[in-house]
């Protein structure tokens, strides 16, 4: 490859990098939201590059009753070096504009990614140690539980839901590596159509890579539902009987769980999350506990016999004959979701 100058629109982009980069050293790169029935207002945990924010002590407090570590910026080695990596990478950028060479833009793109790589298998390795080294006399103890939070989404830990996510400074991060990788394929066009395949190919594959790590721990589809452990996300009770739960996860992956289709139907009118909002519904198969039906192909069945823990008296099957043979032995009447959440 030859070592051609920079395209003007090439040497732009590196220049607004570099300020974005700059930016970051004063913004928030990532946070950490915590919500619980206790705490219905929420708590979060922000990380900028230098120090950790927000509700530090509430959430140190909380931690010390099941045996996690403390949270202090000291500690970690990451928030004394991270602040120099970034200024590195702010003031590569303006280098490169100013050397105006394409090798050069090549360089910083890959050790850009590079980084990007390592400081989230580094962040996954942090959440990993955080919620797993506990301290075995620790006041509250759940026999093969562990509380490592979600690298990207939610996540429930016990009664607390979990959701974590690039704050300001992320973003800017995740901008400046795809503003970069348009910078360096500016430079192989025309001429260098090959090029710009190869590049573009690896590039792209980089960046899938980096996307399909994080994502590894957001949560898709329903969650299984810990009996005794899970709690109603409206009427507050523990979750006593799976046969008659439910769930609703929303755009963001959070996910709400309940134990009677009378609380689903509740929580749903309440619009403590709007419709808007809400990406799925789904109820568990009462013939297979175990198992969980999106909501709109569900068979539902009502019937006093049933006895559910709130009196909704509902229950949900996955196909028609399974709900004909429980009409067999107990009076009802079949409904569809969109009949029962009407009627409610």
């Amino acid at each position: 490859m030859k070592n051609k100058k920079l395209a003007t629109l090439s040497r732009v982009i590196t220049v607004i990098c570099g300020f974005a980069l700059t930016v970051v050293l004063f913004v928030p790169l990532w946070q950490i939201e915590l919500a619980a029935p206790q705490y219905p207002e929420g708590l979060v945990l922000k990380m900028y590059p230098n120090k950790l924010a927000g509700n530090v002590d509430v959430i140190n407090g909380l931690n010390h009753y099941i045996g996690m570590k403390t949270l202090h910026a000291n500690n970690f080695m990451e928030f004394t070096i991270l602040p120099y990596i970034i200024g590195f990478f702010a003031a590569f950028c303006f280098l490169v504009a100013i050397i105006n060479k394409r090798k050069w833009l090549l360089g910083l793109l890959v050790s850009f990614f590079l980084f990007g790589v390592i400081s989230m298998f580094d962040f996954y390795r942090w959440n990993y140690n955080y919620g797993h080294d506990l301290d075995p006399n620790a006041a509250i103890q759940v026999p093969g539980m562990s509380y490592q939070p979600p690298l990207i989404g939610y996540k429930q830990l016990l009664n607390f839901g979990a959701y974590s996510i690039p704050d300001t400074g992320g973003w800017i991060f995740i901008g400046v590596g795809l503003f970069l990788l348009i910078a360096f394929i500016i430079q192989c066009k025309k001429k260098e159509k090959a090029v710009m395949k190869t590049v573009s190919k690896k590039a792209a594959t980089a960046l899938a890579s980096l996307l399909i790590f994080g994502l590894m721990s957001c949560n898709s589809g329903p969650q299984p539902i810990k009996l005794g452990q899970d709690a109603c996300s409206f009427c507050k009770m523990s979750i006593a009987d799976k046969r008659f739960g439910a769930e609703i996860i929303t755009n963001k992956g959070k996910v709400f769980k309940f134990d009677d289709m009378h609380c689903i139907a509740g929580f749903i009118k309440s619009n403590e999350v709007a419709k808007s909002d809400i990406k799925e519904i789904w109820v568990v198969n009462y013939a297979e506990p175990h198992n969980f039906i999106p909501a709109q192909k569900a068979f539902l069945f009502e019937s006093a016999d049933l006895h559910s823990p709130m009196g909704g008296n509902i229950a949900s099957f996955d196909n028609e004959s399974k709900l004909t043979d429980l009409m067999k032995i107990m009076k009802g009447q079949p409904l569809t979701w969109n009949e029962f959440i009407n009627e409610k």
